[in-house]
């Protein structure tokens, strides 16, 4: 199973921010999409960072809530490891362990495509898991 595959069910919409903005405004707009982490991308779109909800509470407990204030490009994490819509699902979520993050960008000739998140690689995995041990009793109890 690939990355293409769960984006062509969950789609290709992310939710992206161009800098400046304060962590604040992060925050803000972390709440009104009801997620956990953001793309920002360049003034031509490319990816220059990803900031995630765990970056901000890092930085807030390092620097008290005046941190709200700081810069975003402060906090986010500019080398960012994505993947590619033909990697399949175990490299992605290795790269995940290894990084220890929730959410990767999805590139296909360094163009964002989509985000995926550790929560939609697990769906992905259990329906995989149940589809496969419902076969295989469609197929022992067939015989």
């Amino acid at each position: 199973m690939t990355i293409s595959s769960i984006l062509s069910s969950k789609g290709h919409d992310v939710f992206t921010i161009s800098l400046p903005q304060t962590l604040l405004e992060v925050c803000s707009t972390l709440r009104k999409h009801r997620i956990g982490a953001i793309v920002i991308v360049d003034g031509k779109g490319k990816l220059a960072g990803i900031l995630s909800e765990r970056d901000i509470v890092r930085r807030i407990a390092e620097h008290g809530p005046d941190a709200l204030q700081a810069d975003a490009s402060d906090c986010m994490t500019s080398n960012v490891t994505t993947c590619s819509p033909e990697d399949n699902i175990q490299t992605a979520m290795a790269r995940m362990s290894e990084g220890r993050f929730r959410h990767i960008p999805v590139l296909e000739d360094d163009k964002l495509v989509g985000m995926i998140s550790i929560g939609d690689l697990v769906k992905r995995r259990i329906a995989d898991a149940e589809r496969e041990a419902e076969d295989l009793k469609n197929y022992l109890y067939a015989s």
